[in-house]
């Protein structure tokens, strides 16, 4: 039996290096080994130079300045810098945060917590059902107390893109901060700290074909400077905002990784969303009941997230061991509990149980989609075929005219 392809379509959850980042890192493992902070000797001032020129990509990506950039271990820590940080430095203010139900675990579960030790309330607004917050209720939920508003720029499960723009004149008018989750953003679609009008945004190395346990956190200092208080002490590095020994090689490897993204970031979008469109064509051409979730033109390019009714989502993964997805029925691979973000779009348990995240990238290839799509579809009528609901429900639909 011909052993089966590897494809990996799961560009969400993680991306591969580059190796033109890889190269780009591999001399500070060994030969240029030094501590950034060692201030008295070339090897340290060799690194400090690396984190610096690195700090420069960052920024240049996002059009913000070098010094708005603090190097984090990802945008896990970012995200909690950023809330954590700004509640703790503005409490004078007030102690209300105002979010979206969709967001990030690491966004939720650090309002769940403020809430939980009585530091903050929360208000979590609504999506519409294509997962879009109106601008609207952002302003309706703001009070005198509140403090900042956390609104992700790209759903990570669904590719939905949210008009931070608007969002933003509203925050803006208000005299409140606004922090924008961008990991899945950043690289993929334009993202321009001035134009979206942000205080503060965090992202993340391995989402944008950099390494893993690097990120950074956008502090604004233009027009309106935003100020924290740290959350891990220490040393005082990056500016006394985030204290330990930098990650050279990561930030080395984070800084490429943008660099390269502002340099083909318009070009690659197009030839993704061409190949997540083929995806989706050639899955709607030869299956039925195929729903999709999401804004179905403000995504983002790589992000194809459907429901086949009558397909249970996990069999489906476990039967696609040649095709690496995602399930959109689970918030994290430790739970079982049906996706919040679906939830909260409207989509009943059985859609949900039954959806699957495709997310395209960089090395994908139009010979890959078409292998993609013949296994999926090899597999859901398969799995079908097995399903008395499916069948009941061939029996009770009409006719197509």
């Amino acid at each position: 039996m011909q052993s089966r392809r590897r494809i990996y379509m799961d560009h969400h959850a993680t991306t591969p290096v580059d190796r033109r980042v890889l190269e780009a890192m591999l001399p500070f493992f060994a030969e240029k080994f030094g501590n950034a902070a060692s201030r008295h000797h070339p090897y340290g001032w060799e690194a400090a130079d690396a984190v610096e020129q690195a700090r420069t990509q960052v920024a240049r990506l996002l059009n913000a300045q070098a010094r708005e950039i603090i190097f984090t271990s990802g945008a896990t820590e970012a995200n909690n810098l950023a809330l954590k940080g700004a509640l703790e430095f503005y409490a004078d203010r007030g102690n209300h945060i105002v979010t979206v139900a969709t967001e990030h675990k690491s966004v939720l579960d650090v309002c769940a917590y403020l809430e939980r030790t009585g530091k903050a309330a929360v208000t979590y607004l609504r999506v519409d059902r294509h997962g879009l917050v109106d601008p609207d209720d952002v302003r309706r939920a703001l009070t005198p107390r509140t403090v900042l508003v956390s609104v992700m720029h790209a759903n990570n499960e669904i590719g939905t893109i949210h008009e931070l723009m608007e969002i933003a004149r509203v925050v803006k008018a208000a005299g409140v901060l606004l922090h924008t989750d961008a990991t899945q953003s950043v690289g993929k679609i334009a993202v321009d700290v001035e134009s979206l009008g942000v205080d503060l945004l965090s992202l993340s190395g391995h989402k944008i074909y950099g390494p893993k346990g690097v990120g950074a956190l956008y502090l604004r200092s233009q027009n309106r400077r935003v100020r924290l208080i740290p959350q891990i002490h220490g040393g005082g590095h990056e500016r006394g905002l985030r204290s330990g020994t930098l990650n050279v090689p990561g930030i080395v490897g984070l800084g490429e990784a943008c660099r390269i993204a502002g340099e083909e970031r318009e070009s690659e979008a197009q030839r993704v969303e061409a190949l997540r469109d083929r995806l989706h064509e050639g899955l709607i051409r030869e299956l039925d009941e195929v729903v999709l979730h999401g804004h179905p033109i403000r995504r983002l390019p790589g992000n194809l997230n459907v429901s086949f009714l009558d397909v249970d989502g996990e069999s489906l993964l476990l039967a696609l061991t040649d095709v690496a997805v995602s399930s959109g029925a689970a918030c994290t691979s430790a739970t079982l509990e049906t996706s919040h973000v679906l939830r909260a779009i409207g989509v009943d348990e059985d859609t949900a149980q039954s959806s699957i995240r495709f997310g395209l990238g960089r090395f994908n290839t139009v010979d890959e989609v078409d292998y993609a799509v013949g296994r999926v579809v090899e597999e859901v009528k398969r799995l079908r075929a097995l399903s008395p609901r499916y069948a009941a429900r061939k029996r009770h639909k009409p006719p197509r005219p």
